[in-house]
């Protein structure tokens, strides 16, 4: 019994305590400091992870900036005057009877087209578009036809003729085209956009399977292969690889231009030619806005096509080889419709103006240089303005990691120095 109660020394101590205020106070004073510190450490981890999540928001935002404006967005000014829900502020491609009957109509606007073939076109080239379209038609595409050389008429002789959509101006480019009738908007419905020339050969192209392939590798801007005798190969990296089904970049040590696994950039990789683009929607949304609306032609755009591949361009960035095209190289915007330089003067390019001589292909190529150094310049100086765009090409990245390691490596080594010289001392 004696051990379960407390002895009356103890019970004395605690009435002491409690009696004492200065002993607790002591006590208090002691704890403060800890206090403060734990405090100062709450406040550096939540001042540390607030950082971090703005950091990683400011991340996101810029790798995909061309976000559609989303439905929580304020409505503009010039729309108030409507209820909100009228507001329909895309369209689409596709054609409209003048009636349907009831069973259509209860149906509601269903869509099924959901991609879509652009192709600029000249009669001279009829019967190449002809074989095009007949390839992509059975696939359920859109197609919209840009004729270049004002001669549309005479394209309603096809079967499908009727099913596609035909916009004439006469002698302006692909780029033109895409431009003014290819805006985000009125093709958001489609999932890949097909940006193709008039000369392109598809006797071993099928787009069904190309698309399989592009969506399995997660391509959001690709190309078919070229065949290795076509007419036309600017670069090494579009020629078809028998041995593969599609590639990400090539291995060519001849020439100026060395490509090996260290290259990160275009032609090397994540690079396609303009000739025959195929770009997903969110891909096409950042190209639209790429494209310069007085730059008609488009040369420069495919070095810098890379930065709308929604992500890393060495990997989001392909060509596909088991389906390939054949690249005729026939020029007959403004000109020749023969791929033999010789036939150039048959054909009506080269003319006499007054008492000098007019070769309108020179007068092309020569306005085509012209605009190749100024998208250049309004790209670097773009670049140069703004302080908020964060190049995120994986070489970009690759540098400035190497810039961090080399400062920490230069922080670890002079930190060692200055230990070993107060060791010596």
């Amino acid at each position: 019994m004696e051990h379960d109660l407390p002895s009356i020394k103890s019970w004395k101590s605690l009435v002491k305590r409690r009696n004492n205020p200065q002993e607790g106070g002591k006590s208090s004073w002691k704890m403060k400091p800890v206090m403060a510190l734990m405090c100062t450490l709450l406040l550096i981890f939540w001042y540390k992870t607030t950082n971090i999540q703005y950091q990683q928001t400011q991340i996101e935002e810029t790798d995909y900036p061309f976000e559609m404006a989303k439905e929580s967005e304020p409505v503009s000014e010039k729309l108030k005057g409507l209820p909100f829900g009228i507001i329909q502020p895309r369209s689409d491609l596709e054609l409209k009877p003048l009636w349907s009957s009831t069973s259509l109509r209860s149906k509601g606007g269903e869509l099924t087209n959901r991609n879509l073939l652009a192709m600029p076109v000249g009669l001279k080239q009829k019967d190449n578009v002809n074989a095009v379209v007949q390839k992509f038609l059975p696939a359920n595409f859109t197609v919209i036809l840009f004729h270049y050389d004002g001669n549309m008429d005479q394209w309603w002789d096809l079967e499908w003729s009727s099913k596609a959509i035909h916009i004439v101006a006469h002698n302006q480019t692909k780029w033109w085209f895409a431009k003014r009738f290819l805006h985000p908007d009125i093709v958001s419905i489609y999932d890949y956009v097909f940006l193709w020339d008039e000369d392109l050969g598809v006797e071993n192209f099928n787009p069904q399977k190309y698309l399989k392939i592009v969506k399995k590798a997660g391509l959001e801007i690709s190309q078919p292969a070229l065949h290795p005798n076509s007419t036309e190969v600017h670069h090494r990296i579009t020629v078809r690889s028998r041995t593969n089904v599609f590639h990400r970049r090539v291995y060519d040590s001849r020439g100026n231009m060395k490509c090996s696994n260290t290259s990160e950039g275009p032609p090397c990789t994540g690079f396609v030619e303009g000739m025959a683009p195929v770009f997903s929607r969110s891909a096409w949304f950042c190209t639209w806005n790429l494209i310069q609306n007085d730059l008609v032609h488009g040369w420069g755009m495919d070095m810098k096509l890379g930065y709308c591949a929604q992500g890393d361009r060495s990997k989001k960035v392909g060509i596909v080889d088991s389906e390939y095209i054949f690249h005729q190289g026939i020029q007959t915007l403004g000109g020749s419709g023969y791929p033999d330089k010789k036939n150039s003067a048959r054909s009506g390019v080269t003319r006499r103006r007054g008492s000098a001589t007019f070769d309108s292909r020179t007068e092309i190529r020569r306005q085509s240089t012209w605009e190749l150094r100024t998208f250049k310049e309004r790209w670097n100086r773009a670049v140069e303005e703004d302080k908020n765009w964060i190049d995120r090409s994986s070489s970009t990245r690759n540098r400035i990691s190497n810039n961090r390691r080399f400062k920490r490596s230069s922080v670890i080594s002079s930190l060692l120095q200055s230990q070993a010289e107060e060791t010596r001392k």
